[in-house]
């Protein structure tokens, strides 16, 4: 405990929960607020930590709806606490990471999706040409508690420190001004779960590894590859028995599968059927990207296209950072191609009128004839956004200009 508390620890974790921000748990103290906080109580605080007495509060229920559907139930400690459980978690990661699994890369220091994707990619090129694709069902929701201490307390003596992570997790949830005791899980939301799901995945791991299987996981995403069909059924049944039996843990039998790998998704990522398998942006995360554009860039929203690009840019400049790395350019074109087609769609619906559409083609150097035709032509504005006045009228280094960024680069 005296390592949480030490000075460099605590530093850098409060370092970083600033760098994180975030919102406020049930007290409403803010991030901006918490500096001022410890410089006057700290000294207390520390020393109910050291003493064993530092006491949780619960965390604040938030669900946010998951890109596939359905909700993610989210679970935010103060401040306070988020501070103190990030300190904890930089002591126990120097603690688990080195000995974590090569092929495990969620939450990880110097590891990353990308990796996981990559990974995968290349047992898929070795000839492992079928996945067994676990899907924990409430994975964060399930966990055992008990089970989950006692693998803690296999490398941590302290019992102050072994009773304050109990603490957090027992901390209860607090949902319409109501707090609820929890029996077992880890919220999601503090900078502790993470690590912890960590550790109690990490058995699964050496498990699968006993046994020979090539596997990658991020998190409780969990892909075991295969060389058959067959091969993948008995994994998948030996697998999902030890982990109902061993980690008290439930697999969800709807979501998961043996399927070949171009015919699931694997954090947002999928693979073409070659012999050299490429990476490709799964179908369901483009008709996502499609229709979050579409919410931006809704028609009825009352606003000028340069807010809406300023708006939309943000957006895409994230989507690319991750999903550039896929291999596959041409469905980047294509949604680079589709996204200016919906702006300039977005651009003649709130032109209106038939007038001010002549108007405003002309003042943007559309010939007469052309402007009179398009400005009076009974298709639609998304038929209109491919035609030659919109193009020429709204060109792509006009929208460019604007500061919408391209998916891929030139």
């Amino acid at each position: 405990m005296e390592e949480v508390c030490g000075r460099k620890n605590c530093q850098q974790a409060l370092a970083r929960v600033k760098r994180n921000k975030g919102s406020a748990g049930i007290d409403g103290m803010t991030v901006e607020q918490l500096p001022a906080y410890l410089k006057q109580h700290w000294p207390a605080i520390r020393e109910q930590l050291l003493r064993g007495r530092y006491k949780p509060q619960p965390v604040k229920r938030v669900e946010i709806p998951k890109p596939d559907g359905g909700i993610r139930k989210l679970g935010i400690p103060t401040v306070l606490d988020r501070f103190i459980q990030q300190a904890v978690m930089q002591v126990l990661q120097g603690r688990w990471d080195r000995t974590f699994s090569k092929n495990s890369y969620g939450f990880r220091p110097g590891r990353s999706a990308h990796q996981a994707v990559a990974k995968a990619q290349q047992y898929i090129a070795e000839g492992y040409r079928w996945v067994v694709d676990l899907d924990l069902e409430k994975f964060f929701d399930r966990v055992n508690h008990d089970k989950l201490m006692a693998q803690i307390a296999n490398r941590v003596s302290d019992q102050r420190l072994l009773k304050l992570i109990r603490a957090f997790l027992r901390a209860g949830v607090m949902e319409g001004g109501l707090v609820s005791p929890v029996d077992e899980g880890t919220p999601q939301g503090g900078p502790l779960s993470p690590l912890l799901s960590n550790i109690v995945l990490d058995e699964l791991d050496r498990e699968l590894e006993r046994r020979g299987h090539r596997f990658v996981r991020y998190a409780d995403d969990s892909n075991i590859y295969v060389r058959s069909q067959r091969a993948g059924e008995r994994v998948m049944t030996s697998t999902s028995k030890f982990i109902t039996t061993k980690l008290k843990l439930q697999v969800n039998e709807e979501k998961s599968a043996v399927a070949r790998p171009w015919e699931r998704k694997f954090l947002g990522f999928s693979f073409t059927w070659q012999r050299e398998p490429k990476r490709r942006i799964a179908p369901k995360v483009i008709a996502r990207f499609k229709q979050r554009v579409r919410e931006l860039t809704r028609r009825t929203r009352g606003v000028s296209v340069e807010t809406m690009v300023a708006q939309l840019s943000r957006y895409l400049s994230g989507w690319r950072g991750y999903f550039g790395f896929c291999e596959t350019p041409s469905v980047l074109q294509n949604l680079d191609r589709w996204l200016r087609r919906r702006l300039r769609s977005v651009v003649w619906k709130q032109w209106k009128r038939g007038k001010v559409r002549f108007a405003e083609l002309r003042k943007r150097g559309v010939g007469k004839d052309l402007a009179a035709q398009t400005a009076g032509s009974a298709h639609g504005p998304w038929r209109l956004s491919n035609s030659p006045a919109l193009s020429y009228a709204l060109p792509n280094a006009y929208l460019a200009s604007l500061g919408l960024p391209k998916l891929i680069a030139d």
